[in-house]
């Protein structure tokens, strides 16, 4: 799509298929939805606008966060040039775009989050003591331009108002200017075209700042009232021959309220379907005598996401199998955050989660070794039938933060204060799967916590969101009582 930048008195000539752009004049080659402007249009469109306000605002709170962390970058490369672009929209269908988020490691360096734009560019510029900054961005457009009133990508008639160039250098302390005025250099370093660059904005989150963990709290107090709503409406949900996309829809309307949107497609798994570690289909049933996991995580307006888990009995009240197997996973949660410690390898949580899964599943008789020869290094990994994933990751503005570091860095690195991560243990039992007794069959259980690694020790962000058996069902039925 383009953006016309003529003025309206030089398009007003024009025949009338060219006096439209953008989607809102149909797709490039396709002329069926272009509408002619008369030129009473082409002449009115562009008078009677009341002038702008020109009060710049004060910085936005994380303005010095990103300034530190752009400091950090600038010292890492000296002299070169960096360009950490913040994508572009991506197409859902035909003439539709997916609603625009940008890249992690450019909000994280700007502290530009829901209200960013689309194919801006945050350049640093070598100089002989460190770096001039500069986000580039495309401006709004002169009223006088037809982009305003005619591209539906960009243009203001279409999707409201666009940031003026001294605003956004008020708001995030920064130098800014037209995206027309950015050159690309063919020694640029670039966000996902370099791995060094890549790797360093990725492992430079692997520690939060105040800001971050403030924001992180606030994501997960979203999502703590998403699953409230979420048991409220379980007789909704139970009542729906597709109740897994009840669920899914109750959690999205306290995403989208509250914050901005979920951090990742929700998991609502009933019954079988939570033997499937990522499904997202969420078209099943709910089930009475079933127990549904939910993998859900509110993103806030910074961009920052919680990653929560809880596993429910869909009737409120666990079976004795689905109990045994229940408080199992939650003593393999607690074994891990009892093994948080500073200083320690960060591979160390999960060790100790797996610990007791191969305890349990070698005394339940699963196992076809002892837990000791299953946790043998070389040669077990029996137990890892029933939960193939890892106990937990970092997590931020990514679901997944800091995917691209070293592993050295991560998942051989050590545990530091400010680090934030899941304890995200499970067992899956499937439908089919004939290792274990009948009763296991089609048992799904995860719990997962966003833990705070503090001086103190870990903290537990997720804790007031019921965890045990007991607690659980006490949520469940306080919660719908309150309903009814």
């Amino acid at each position: 799509m383009t953006s016309e930048h003529d003025t309206i008195e030089q398009n007003a000539g024009a025949p009338a298929s060219e006096t439209t752009t953008g989607t809102a004049a149909g797709s490039p080659g396709n002329t069926n939805r272009r509408q002619p402007f008369p030129q009473g249009f082409l002449t009115a469109i562009s008078t009677g606008w009341a002038e702008r306000p020109e009060s710049l605002p004060a910085a936005r709170t994380q303005a010095p966060y990103a300034a530190a962390r752009r400091a950090a970058v600038s010292a890492a490369f000296p002299g070169k040039r960096l360009v950490i672009p913040a994508g572009s929209l991506k197409q859902r269908s035909n003439d539709t775009d997916y609603p625009f988020r940008a890249h992690s490691a450019f909000a994280h360096l700007t502290g530009w989050a829901t209200d960013s734009e689309p194919d801006s560019k945050l350049v640093f510029e070598p100089t002989a003591d460190g770096h001039d900054v500069t986000l580039y961005f495309r401006e709004r457009a002169d009223r006088t331009t037809s982009e305003f009133y005619s591209d539906a990508t960009i243009g203001e008639f279409w999707i409201g108002p666009r940031p003026a160039l001294a605003g956004v250098a008020a708001d995030l302390g920064l130098a800014t200017a037209h995206l027309d005025e950015f050159a690309a250099g063919s020694d640029d370093l670039v966000v996902d075209e370099d791995g060094e660059l890549t790797q360093f904005v990725s492992e430079l989150r692997l520690v939060k700042d105040d800001y971050e963990i403030a924001e992180m709290r606030r994501a997960v107090e979203i999502t703590a009232h998403g699953f409230d709503d979420i048991i409220r409406d379980l007789p909704r949900a139970i009542a729906h021959p597709r109740g897994e996309r009840i669920v899914e829809g109750v959690f999205h309307q306290r995403a989208r309220s509250d914050g901005n949107w979920e951090g990742y497609d929700t998991i609502a798994a009933s019954g079988p379907h939570a033997c499937y570690l990522h499904w997202t289909r969420n078209d099943g049933a709910v089930v009475e005598g079933d127990l549904i996991l939910v993998d859900a995580g509110a993103e806030a307006d910074s961009l920052y996401t919680a990653d929560i888990t809880r596993t429910l009995p869909v009737n409120g009240t666990f079976s004795d199998v689905q109990r045994r197997i229940y408080d199992t996973v939650v003593e393999a949660a607690d074994a891990a955050f009892a093994a948080v410690e500073i200083g320690v390898p960060f591979r160390t949580v999960h060790q100790a989660a797996m610990d007791v899964i191969a305890r349990r599943t070698a005394e339940w008789g699963l196992l076809p070794v002892t837990a000791e020869e299953a946790l043998d290094a070389d040669n077990g990994g029996q137990h890892r039938r029933y939960m193939v994933h890892g106990t937990s990751h970092h997590l931020g503005i990514d679901v997944h933060d800091c995917a691209q570091a070293r592993r050295e860095m991560y998942y051989d690195g050590l545990i530091e204060q400010g680090s934030v991560f899941t304890i995200e243990p499970g067992l899956y039992f499937q439908i089919d799967d004939v290792t274990v007794p009948e009763e296991y069959r089609g048992i799904g259980v995860r719990i997962e916590d966003d833990i705070l690694v503090t001086a103190d020790g870990p903290v537990n962000l997720s804790a007031a969101i019921p965890r045990t058996s007991a607690e659980v069902e006490a949520w469940i039925a306080r919660v719908q009582g309150a309903a009814s």
